[in-house]
């Protein structure tokens, strides 16, 4: 009771700390609650089956489970017949997916999922998508479609595969998407069984038919059902939801650590504002133990009252940021809102939990104040470093200087969160060692004034001097704004220039031909342009170990250099990863599920353009019919020709710059809502910050008044105080970031052979000084007028 009589009377001591337990609650929610929301939902084309067997799974080079291994016809005909015999089973369907395309009037009817819309008959059953008009496709050149591409039955339609543009009759029509030929002309174009579709007779349950299914299969795969049927997702939407997770768990991670950030800097400064008080209560009987459960718990309820809240907010903000997502393209197709209790449940743990562990360091303190500072002044005791503090300041930024350095050498995918690890790392060092130089810098900014004769620079500096931790709480925020504004502006800025700068210098003079509407280069149009780097990429499975797989990218080349039968070209890491050394024989499963053991032709310095994993073109068109061909890059002197439809010519270089200038409108948006997270939260944390100092120091602009100052003047001192720290946390927030940057730039340079320096985005920088100092000035300076009327009053 005595704790929420504590939280009811002073109210307003705590306000700033339950305003930013809300506002950081607020926004996880938000995030988790989109996040569980964009979860794979079972694709419509898999309602009717009952359960999918599937093939087992194999791991990427970093051990993590990735692409299930197809089974080659020999393994999957043994279990088709032991499936077709569980007890419940009606049928099974081989589910393939392949490329497939309508070309009408010259050109690709616009498709996202065109490179699995086509399929063999039997997969319209899974749905089940029921036949409209017509019949079932029996030969090689006939084809059902959907009905909404308005093709009549009987007509004919040129539909692009992986061979290129071919002719087909329309012999049905279907009231679902796809392309759906016959089964014998679908094994052709993927003959791997990557799917075994299960559709039960009628009343038959779907989980005893799973368990009945994983019998059978005996260890050579896994059995789903239920929800569980949503692994199987089209590539493009696993790509946007790819994209959606990456910036939710961006802004996750930075509204984390903002709020642990934040919070924990306000309870220290409302728990400093507070020694005499405390130091009466030990004055009147209080134990240490009591003075530090009372800090606790009264945290602990500011910490649920603001979670409640946040929550609350955060889930009518939710809508707002699923529109935001939906713009950027980011988000899978038809995603509806749904608001389950564990993102509640999470939010509120991390809001209390947040603002206890932020409460305890201030409790530890204030646990140690003697009966006898009920008499002294709150702020008399506000200088100096413990020992602690000191060393966990020098342990953040030591363990900060290591990020800095180990953003130049991580690889490329962890640069990025390298760099923003390090600056979260050196901002906390910031917060920390920050009464270390409140002082010195206060003493050098003011002294250029004190020499006019007013009051006000003695008194601001005499603040700072004297009350050199009660600033550094304050100094606190200004860091976070500043700081994540400058390196996220940084880290764009930075990538705009080296990114184009060294795809530039690798293709000049090049001519590349790119699909246009299609997901990729048909054979077709790589003959029309025999000349040039045209990769064929596949996904093959390399045996490391006994009965372990590991997944790779591997390009199929027409390059002489490394276009031999029977070898394979690895990258020096890749080689690493496999332990494997030139002249060595390493056997590789392709999409078809056959074995090919290769022999390690030679083992080179890593190369992006080339491979990491590079054997000959024909080798992969033969185990993967399906696969589609990269951009081609035709040589300055050869004739590159879009005469195929669904492909287009450029200029290398102009394509390149502007390719990248596509992708940095996305990483634009992307950064800008990040920033105006990790900065917008941390203005709101500045302004509370500063009304609360204000109103702790009523008693001091009382003083100063009756010895005459005037309320401009006291306004005027305020502002002043206010400055100076906003000026101070902008500098350190600035400097936290450039060895990050630095490293990130260095890294750059070596990734794209070019020369890529430090960039700095002066405008975000400058909007997030000035918004801070202006939100900062404006919070201090109307507390302290309320306060002085009041008062006069």
């Amino acid at each position: 009771m005595l704790i929420l009589a504590n939280v009811r009377e002073r109210w307003s001591g705590f306000l700033g700390a339950f305003v930013a337990v809300l506002v950081g609650v607020a926004l996880i929610t938000t995030t988790l609650v989109v996040y569980d929301s964009s979860r794979p939902t079972v694709q419509p084309r898999y309602a009717g089956a009952a359960a999918l067997s599937l093939p087992r799974q194999a791991l990427d080079a970093d051990g993590s489970p990735e692409d299930r291994i197809p089974w080659n016809e020999e393994e999957a005909a043994p279990l088709l017949t032991g499936l077709d015999a569980v007890p419940g089973v009606a049928s099974v369907v081989v589910d393939r997916s392949f490329y497939a395309q309508a070309i009408i009037g010259g050109k690709p009817v616009t498709d996202e999922g065109a490179i699995e819309s086509g399929h063999g008959w039997d997969s319209a059953r899974m749905a089940p998508y029921r036949l409209l008009s017509g019949r079932a496709p029996s030969g090689d050149r006939e084809v059902v479609v959907d009905r909404a591409l308005n093709a009549a039955v009987g007509s004919e339609l040129t539909v692009n595969i992986t061979r290129g543009r071919e002719r087909f009759t329309v012999v049905g029509t279907v009231d679902g998407p796809g392309y759906y030929f016959s089964e014998a002309f679908a094994a052709e174009q993927q003959p791997g069984v990557r799917a075994i579709a299960l559709i039960a007779d009628e009343g038959a349950s779907a989980s005893a038919i799973a368990s009945g299914a994983q019998k059978v299969l005996a260890g050579k795969g896994t059995v789903v059902s239920g929800d569980g049927r949503s692994e199987l997702q089209p590539a493009y939407i696993e790509h946007k939801r790819f994209l959606g997770v990456q910036l939710i768990s961006a802004m996750t991670i930075l509204g984390l650590f903002t709020t642990v950030f934040v919070v924990a800097s306000m309870l220290v400064l409302a728990t400093g504002m507070r020694r005499r008080e405390i130091g009466l209560l030990r004055t009147i009987g209080a134990g240490p133990d009591q003075v530090r459960r009372m800090i606790l718990g009264e945290a602990a309820v500011v910490g649920a009252l603001g979670s409640i809240a946040g929550c609350l907010a955060g889930v009518a903000a939710t809508p707002l940021l699923r529109g935001i997502l939906n713009d950027l393209d980011v988000t899978p197709p038809n995603m509806e809102i749904t608001v389950s209790a564990w993102p509640l449940l999470t939010a509120t743990v991390i809001g209390v939990g947040v603002s206890v562990i932020g409460a305890w360091a201030a409790g530890r303190k204030a646990a140690k104040v003697a009966p006898i500072e009920a008499l002294l002044d709150s702020r008399s005791v506000n200088n100096g470093m413990g020992r602690g503090r000191w060393i966990a300041g020098l342990a953040c930024l030591g363990t900060g200087a290591v990020l800095a350095i180990g953003t130049a050498t991580t690889a490329a995918d962890n640069r990025i969160n390298m760099a923003i690890f390090a600056t979260m790392t050196l901002i906390v060092a910031a917060a920390l060692l920050a009464p270390v130089v409140v002082g010195p810098i206060g003493r050098a900014l003011t002294a250029p004034f004190q020499r006019g004769g007013s009051a006000a620079p003695v008194l601001i500096r005499a603040e700072l001097v004297a009350s050199s931790r009660r600033a550094a709480s304050l100094v606190a925020p200004v860091i976070a704004a500043v700081g994540f504004a400058v390196l996220l502006s940084g880290i764009v800025e930075t990538m705009r220039v080296a990114y184009p700068a060294g795809e530039a210098l690798k293709v000049a003079g090049q001519t590349i031909v790119t699909p246009a509407g299609t997901p990729g280069n048909t054979d077709e149009v790589v003959a029309a342009n025999p000349v040039g780097k045209a990769a064929l990429p596949t996904r093959a499975f390399v045996s490391t170990a006994a009965d372990r797989h590991t997944v790779l990218d591997v390009l199929g080349t027409r390059d002489q250099r490394w276009n031999r039968q029977g070898e394979a070209v690895l990258g020096e890491r890749t080689a690493k990863v496999l332990g494997l050394t030139q002249g060595g024989h390493v056997p590789v499963r392709f999409a078809d599920g056959a074995s090919v053991t290769l022999k390690v032709g030679a083992v080179l310095p890593d190369d992006p353009a080339r491979g990491d994993f590079v054997v000959a073109r024909d080798l992969v068109r033969a185990h993967d019919p399906a696969a589609l061909t990269d951009d081609i890059f035709v040589p300055a002197g050869a004739k590159a020709s879009d005469a195929v439809p669904g492909t287009a010519l450029h200029d290398a270089t102009e394509y390149a710059l502007a390719d990248y200038t596509t992708d940095s409108k996305l990483t634009d948006s992307l950064a800008d809502m990040l920033i105006f997270i990790a900065v917008g939260y941390s203005v709101i944390a500045v302004a509370n910050s500063m009304a609360m100092a204000a109103h702790g120091r009523r008693r001091d602009f009382a003083v100063m008044k009756s010895a005459g100052g005037t309320v401009r003047q006291l306004l005027l001192l305020s502002v002043g105080e206010t400055t100076m720290v906003v000026i101070v946390g902008a500098t350190l927030g600035v400097l936290v970031t450039l060895p990050p940057l630095a490293g990130m730039a260095s890294g750059l340079s070596q990734a794209t052979s070019s020369d890529v320096g430090l960039h700095l985005n002066t405008g975000a920088i400058t909007l997030a000084i000035v918004g801070t100092l202006l939100t900062a000035v404006t919070a201090g300076a109307a507390v302290t007028w309320k306060t002085m009327r009041k008062q006069t009053a």
